[in-house]
């Protein structure tokens, strides 16, 4: 069978590539070879990245108890507040804070039994899922 011009030219082409890709790999393995120690980076203390390891005399125990992993709470001030909406129904309500306009959500679960419209109360607010809540709610007089 015979071969067409064209395809001896690509056959040409493609052994070119493989000798090229043969050339360049003894050429590679000829510079030296990097170990795996001369690609390891390390950071120091400051956080900078560089080359040499780091001095095992200067290592720091960390004392595992000091580690806090959490959010930090807010401060529990105590407010004073107005009864401003409550549905006995649904277990929920409003308190008008006395010493702003602001308004605060808070669950039947959180408050006294006989809770009702109108009641002064002190309360503490907790970050809950949609905004600040009251919570520890207490009746005044």
């Amino acid at each position: 069978m015979a071969t067409s011009f064209n395809k001896k030219e690509l056959e040409k082409k493609k052994e070119k590539k493989k000798k090229d890709k043969q050339q360049r790999k003894e050429e590679r393995k000829a510079g030296g070879s990097k170990s795996f120690d001369d690609m390891i980076a390390y950071i120091d203390e400051n956080g900078m990245i560089t080359n040499t390891p780091p001095d095992p005399d200067k290592k720091k125990e960390v004392d595992l108890d000091n580690i806090a992993v959490s959010t930090p709470k807010m401060e529990e001030i105590t407010l004073n507040g107005r009864v401003e909406h409550f549905n006995a129904d649904k277990g929920y309500g409003f308190i008008k804070n006395l010493s702003g306009v602001d308004k605060y959500f808070f669950h039947i679960s959180n408050a006294p039994a006989n809770i009702a419209e109108g009641n002064m109360v002190t309360f503490e607010l907790e970050r809950g899922e949609k905004g600040k809540t009251a919570v520890k709610i207490v009746l005044t007089k």
